[in-house]
């Protein structure tokens, strides 16, 4: 089946979000940088997918401060979905502008195949959760936006993202988090948690679905699924460790260019041309227009 001949999946995909997130098991999902891996994750068995918006921003070339545009993210978000036919998680920062800006997201996502929106309470040049000295807006600011993004959505999950652990401590990031909550908020995020005990005390604190932000080289330990299903959380997410693990791949594949000259002795590190084809469905799509004869992969 391909995205040619398929229909989409009924229910809503934000109320399959849910359903995955509301199954007594923690909810494992990957961040998928483009289609590719995307496909990827699902020939893996994942269920659910993330698109972080560091992982669109270093696509892009970018730094993660805010600086690209929605049209941006879309094209992202519309291949990712199109192409697994996934829930798709979008981290929409700071919404791209106040109430109305967020309502125009919304509508944006949903009809670009996503299931749900992550916003976040920082304001302008906005930062990667881990890093420091992060701005945030004022409570009642981001409760509004996310009582606009609710009210615009039609299945569209909205996740809300807390920054404020780092500078307002904990008791205020749960303070913000239930405000959100009763704002309307599907699903709370609290970001740059540092320990185990900080994590048991924000879930039992909030009453709501819990996102884990289990990125690399950040402020939280190391943790499995299962550790965070036992704390307290419905859904762990893994951003940009598909990126990164690609990008260190690349740098050492033209490396190898740059100092031998030629792939041949990089073979095994590569996906074969027959893999990708498999991947991606190659011959399926030929199969729908019967003047394309199937290709034959050469035997290597």
């Amino acid at each position: 089946m391909t995205w040619f001949d398929s229909g989409r999946s009924t229910p809503p995909m934000g109320e399959r979000l849910q359903l995955l997130w509301e199954r007594p098991e923690i909810l494992q999902t990957p961040g998928a940088h483009n289609a590719l891996s995307a496909l990827l994750a699902k020939r893996a068995g994942f269920e659910a997918l993330y698109l972080s918006g560091g992982a669109v921003s270093a696509s892009l070339g970018l730094p993660d401060l805010g600086v690209m545009t929605i049209e941006e993210v879309l094209v992202f978000v519309r291949s990712i979905t199109r192409a697994t036919d996934l829930p798709l998680i979008v981290d929409g920062d700071t919404g791209y502008g106040e109430a109305l800006n967020v309502m125009r997201l919304v509508r944006d996502l949903e009809d670009a195949g996503a299931a749900a929106v992550q916003l976040e309470d920082q304001i302008l040049p906005k930062k990667c959760g881990h890093l420091s000295d992060k701005r945030l807006v004022e409570p009642e600011a981001m409760a509004a936006k996310i009582a606009a993004a609710v009210k615009s959505r039609r299945h569209l999950r909205i996740i809300a993202r807390t920054d404020a652990i780092a500078s307002e401590g904990l008791d205020a990031a749960i303070s913000r988090a239930q405000l959100y909550r009763a704002a309307g908020a599907d699903m709370i995020f609290p970001e740059a948690l540092i320990d185990a005990e900080d994590m048991a005390r924000f879930t039992a604190a909030v009453s709501a679905p819990m996102l884990a932000n289990m990125t690399e080289f950040g402020k939280t330990p190391y943790l499995t699924a299962a550790q965070f299903q036992d704390l307290g959380f419905d859904l762990v997410i893994w951003p940009v460790s598909s990126l990164r693990a690609a990008a260190e791949r690349i740098d050492t594949l033209y490396k190898h260019l740059a100092s031998d000259g030629g792939q041949g002795g990089f073979l095994d590190q590569m996906m074969s041309r027959k893999e990708i084809y498999e991947v991606i469905g190659y011959h399926d799509y030929e199969a729908l227009d019967d003047s394309i004869a199937q290709s034959i992969v050469p035997d290597v």
